[in-house]
């Protein structure tokens, strides 16, 4: 169940905003007055970035501890994601979510105080010069990020289903542990509850779980998380470095085709060691999973996790996202198949995972 800020006047929506603040005392962080948010930014000086919900700039606690201040446009319609984002990760504690310390609400003027992550968000990392993401760094990040998100869809009283997860969202500590953010779309639900209730298309183009916006499919759940963390993962494998020697210059080497070929015939994934090559491969393998088309044939956040951890012999190349198969993507009691789809619509829009990245040569 989201906690939702139905359309109202300003006043209106502010009154409803200190109504949830006061009865959320205990959980929520502590509050800042806007000019003490000014004075520890230095008038915003230093920007991180920017985004749809506003910008975010650097700044330091009387304490001495560095935080990011994402701060929220002046615009009517942003209390309800402003009331989801303090409802949900105020309820979180977890070495992969990031912790927010604190928020300003005051008039017309609202912002989010997180622990500053020195190495930015993971896709600064995968667009620009990422050689120095390794496959063993990209694999634990890509196990840390899973953990968060089974932290969220069962470590918590509330299950929480993010909506969001991409590249963007996750941010990376000096030591490149990954802190999953940005809970602006997120919903709480009851863990019994399957299906969670959305409105219109939720999450990012590229990343955006087929049900959605494909009713027929049966509705948003927790598994619209594992298909949005499976074409993360799959974007992670195709703009490492290592894969270049394989690569042709054509952004179709970006494409889940090419991953199934390389799955398939058994090539390397480039000049690296046994060890490494297993990493790589089981990351393909995992997120070739997550984004099957059907949420009911995807693995839950915990077999993710699983499937990580465990021994790549257990591991199968799963069937292609639009044909049937009984094969199963690890040995136990699980069995995932897909189902064939003929939506042209969906299938042109799940081709091109990586649109926004053109192919690198390093």
């Amino acid at each position: 169940m989201r906690l939702c800020v139905p359309p109202r006047e300003p006043e209106s929506e502010n009154h409803q905003i200190e109504i949830f603040i006061q009865n959320h005392g205990r959980l929520a962080p502590r509050r800042y007055k806007y000019s003490e948010i000014k004075k520890m930014t230095n008038s915003f000086q230093d920007k991180l970035g920017h985004g749809g919900y506003g910008s975010v700039y650097k700044g330091q606690l009387p304490d001495g501890r560095l935080v990011a201040v994402k701060l929220l446009k002046e615009a009517r319609g942003n209390g309800e994601d402003f009331i989801n984002e303090v409802a949900s990760i105020s309820r979180t504690s977890h070495v992969n979510i990031v912790t927010l310390l604190g928020f300003c609400f005051e008039g017309k003027k609202r912002a989010l105080l997180y622990e500053f992550m020195p190495n930015g968000s993971l896709d600064k990392s995968l667009c620009c010069d990422g050689s120095h993401l390794n496959w063993n760094t990209l694999f634990q990040i890509a196990k840390g990020i899973a953990r968060g998100l089974e932290y969220l869809h069962r470590g918590c009283n509330t299950r929480i289903v993010h909506f969001d997860i991409k590249p963007h969202n996750i941010l990376l500590d000096e030591e490149f542990i990954p802190k999953i953010s940005d809970f602006g779309l997120a919903k709480l639900c009851k863990k019994k509850e399957s299906i969670v209730s959305v409105m219109g298309a939720t999450g990012t183009a590229g990343y955006m779980a087929p049900e959605v916006f494909l009713k027929s499919l049966g509705g948003a759940s927790h598994k619209s998380d594992v298909y949005s963390y499976g074409m993360m993962v799959l974007e992670m494998t195709g703009t490492s470095k290592n894969n270049n020697s394989n690569m042709t210059s054509t952004s179709e080497a970006y494409f889940p085709d090419w991953i199934y070929k390389q799955l398939e015939v058994g090539g390397n994934i480039g000049d690296e060691t046994v060890e490494v090559e297993e990493l790589a491969r089981k990351m393909m393998m995992v997120s070739l999973w997550c984004i099957q088309f059907n949420p009911s044939d995807r693995p839950s956040i915990s077999k993710v996790v699983e499937m990580l951890e465990g021994s790549i012999e257990s591991l199968q190349v799963p069937p292609r996202r639009f044909e049937s198969s009984s094969a199963r993507p690890f040995q136990g009691n699980l069995a995932l198949s897909t189902q064939s789809s003929s939506d042209e619509r969906v299938s042109t829009v799940h081709e091109k995972i990586s649109q926004p990245n053109t192919p690198r040569s390093r």
